[in-house]
């Protein structure tokens, strides 16, 4: 039982360590002392765990289009606060805005606080204790 019991423990221990490591807190990639307003129209929506993925071509100011990628919670979260895959699929070729932390590498890609779709309808994406900073 003794030799059987430090294999096990082993596992464990290197399959914890593998999902924390895959699990990241946004501060880790993403500028959330920044925020940054992204409007465009959105292309794609991955609805899919650990965190939906949507992507969004914005016009820049040299009229060039940037691709840009925001994540998000995961979609149990966006299901609680009444917001379903079914809401981004119906946005697909529209505009929205968004709020976000642009990644610390300068790269076209944030972490969504908030959303507008061209309705009107608006959400923030965030607790409301992270709402305010």
């Amino acid at each position: 039982m003794r030799h059987l019991r430090s294999p096990l423990v082993l596992m464990l221990a290197l399959t914890l360590g593998t999902l924390v490591w895959a699990h990241h807190s946004p501060s880790a990639i993403f500028d959330v002392s920044k925020k940054q307003i992204v409007s465009g129209t959105l292309t794609k929506v991955e609805w899919v765990n650990p965190h939906i993925v949507v992507m969004v071509d914005v016009q820049n100011a040299q009229g060039a289009v940037e691709n840009w990628r925001l994540e998000s919670n995961p979609p149990s979260w966006f299901k609680n606060v009444g917001l379903g895959r079914n809401d981004f699929s119906k946005a697909i070729g529209q505009t929205v805005s968004l709020e976000a932390n642009r990644a610390k590498d300068g790269s076209l890609y944030g972490y969504m606080r908030k959303i507008s779709f061209a309705d009107g309808r608006s959400y923030e994406l965030v607790s409301p204790a992270e709402a305010d900073k």
